[in-house]
């Protein structure tokens, strides 16, 4: 297998969505396991689930000279969701279900039966987050069950649209910095018997879409991460385990993997709303336009992406089951990029997307592969 291997999502026996359910089941609470951690762990009272934004499995062996605590831990990979992209990666762990059943399929969204693109990251209550994202996450059978419900994240992400989706029915708790993240993590494990904890940790993530995996930014992100979990190790009690995982990889794109629909007008002709993102492009035609669509961007794109209809898209199973309710949220035209192309959208999308130097959210090993490390207490 190569970075740029297809690789599909393993909903159901080893991905990003059977996390939390089996993490539930190794505390005791009946319900599916498709992980096997219940026996894996031997049966712990408290978990905490480390979710570090953008650090992929194939990251593991770069970041290793920067973090020998990650590098010694026992793990093996798990597959994101599709696509490979935060807010589609922290709903399906938060709700332990496939993108097309929770219905946040993408970065950016448009909203049915409007020209309005939702950015899932600046999202407040419109549309209402349980409305949108109708499916309990895994927290609210948790706290159901009797299992003390925490989720540690930066402060001001306490009641946005993205946390309500991914995270209702557990406590939150704001900090920031691996010193007030691992301290906020032990604080909740301690006050239970029984306990679910989640952290969110994103200076991976940011640092390798401004500066690129294995930047100098990037590596001291990774030692942040390492001492993190260090401290977390360290504090942990007996009958705890910590896993670490991750929403998805990344992959540097070179300035000659990036086409532009603000310079070729065949890209921009007959397309009425531009929305997902530029390793995954969802593309709203106008009446009638889509066959002239998917021509032109098959044509324009050749080798560099698969270019098909929504139910095409749908078909190849990646998304999981899609609920028809939230179908239309995909482009009537979509168009996935291959090996380390993207499709940006200047003028469209916000300014810094087409200055990243990272980019994520295709089907690649090096996006969709993410750890499960285990760091059991004691």
């Amino acid at each position: 297998m190569t970075l740029f291997s297809d690789v599909r999502p393993n909903y159901g026996a080893g991905s990003l969505a059977d996390v939390l359910p089996s993490a539930l089941a190794a505390v005791g609470v009946s319900g599916p396991d498709p992980l096997g951690l219940r026996a894996a762990l031997g049966a712990p009272r408290r978990v905490a689930v480390l979710l570090v934004d953008g650090l992929g499995w194939h990251q593991l062996p770069i970041a290793a000279p920067h973090a020998p605590t990650l590098a010694a831990l026992e793990g093996r990979p798990l597959t994101a969701g599709f696509p490979s992209t935060t807010p589609t990666s922290l709903v399906t762990l938060g709700t332990g279900v496939p993108p097309g059943a929770h219905g946040v399929l993408g970065f950016f969204l448009n909203v049915p039966g409007t020209d309005r693109v939702l950015s899932h990251i600046r999202w407040d209550s419109d549309p209402p987050p349980t409305t949108w994202q109708p499916v309990d996450p895994v927290f609210v059978r948790a706290v159901q069950a009797g299992i003390r419900s925490v989720v540690v994240s930066r402060p001001e992400f306490e009641g946005s649209g993205l946390t309500v989706a991914a995270y209702r029915g557990a406590e939150f708790r704001g900090a920031t910095g691996p010193d007030e993240v691992s301290a906020a993590v032990l604080h909740a494990l301690s006050e239970s018997p029984r306990a679910l904890v989640y952290a969110y940790h994103g200076d991976v993530d940011r640092t390798g879409h401004d500066f690129g995996i294995d930047s100098p930014q990037w590596r001291e992100a990774v030692a942040g991460v390492d001492r993190l979990v260090r401290m977390i190790a360290e504090g942990l009690p007996s009958d705890a385990v910590l896993l670490v995982t991750a929403d998805h990889g990344q992959l540097n794109i070179p300035a000659d993997r990036r086409i532009d629909m603000a310079d070729d007008p065949r890209l921009r002709a007959g397309v009425a709303v531009v929305a997902g993102e530029p390793r995954v492009r969802y593309l709203h035609t106008a009446p009638g336009a889509a066959p002239d669509v998917l021509a032109a961007w098959r044509t324009v794109l050749g080798p560099a992406a698969w270019v098909g209809t929504r139910e095409e898209a749908i078909s190849t199973g990646r998304f999981g089951p899609v609920s028809p309710s939230f179908s239309d949220r995909i482009g009537d035209v979509v168009a996935i990029c291959h090996d380390d192309w993207v499709v940006l959208a200047t003028g469209l999308e916000p300014a810094p997307i087409a200055r990243m130097v990272a980019f994520h959210g295709s089907y690649t090993a090096a996006e969709m592969e993410i750890p499960l490390l285990v760091v059991r207490g004691g």
